[in-house]
């Protein structure tokens, strides 16, 4: 096997610093509602961070940076991804609608459309809802959200960690964006 060396920190952001996030993908949002772990909003922010996600919106009792539960796991991409907070989920997604964001739930619904045949508007910016670790997106947001989404899912249990569901669905989009190009 021929010999591999692992690059340096400094290399890896070099790489990164010429990449181009495409087009129109920069506008998207996250919002984060009513996720209680703190660790869990570190690593969305880390992840928003990685992919190049526009803006990260905390709603109802999520916690805000700066804290340092946030920091261990977002390792400083809560100083780099602008975020903003409401307490009320609706008040952001009305401010979003009026922007002509499309609201798109990660939710296992009567009415979920599988991620993977999920095609992007790539002219409509999007702002994808994560909700809480244990119940989902609360019932009183749900009539806000216009469209859902899932992750298919194919072992024994339901579910996946918010942080790494936000992971999946940030990931796919910007494949789904790469992909238009």
């Amino acid at each position: 096997m021929a010999s591999v060396r692992k690059l340096t920190t400094k290399e890896i952001y070099q790489i990164n610093q010429k990449r181009v996030i495409p087009e129109g993908f920069d506008q998207t949002k996250v919002i984060l509602h009513n996720i209680r772990s703190m660790h869990n909003v570190g690593a969305v922010f880390r992840s928003a961070d990685a992919f190049g996600i526009g803006e990260i919106i905390l709603t109802g009792y999520t916690p805000i940076p700066p804290r340092p539960e946030i920091s261990k796991t977002a390792l400083g991409a809560e100083e780099q991804i602008p975020w903003s907070h409401f307490d009320d989920f609706g008040e952001a997604c009305h401010l979003l609608k009026q922007k002509k964001y499309l609201i798109l739930g990660v939710e296992q619904t009567d009415d979920s459309q599988s991620f993977i045949n999920y095609d992007i508007d790539e002219n409509r910016p999007l702002a994808l809802v994560m909700g809480n670790e244990v119940t989902g997106i609360d019932d009183e947001a749900m009539p806000f959200i216009d469209q859902f989404v899932e992750i298919p899912q194919y072992g024994e249990k339901h579910s996946l960690n918010v942080s790494v569901t936000a992971g999946i669905i940030m990931f796919g989009l910007l494949e789904k964006f790469l992909r238009v190009l």
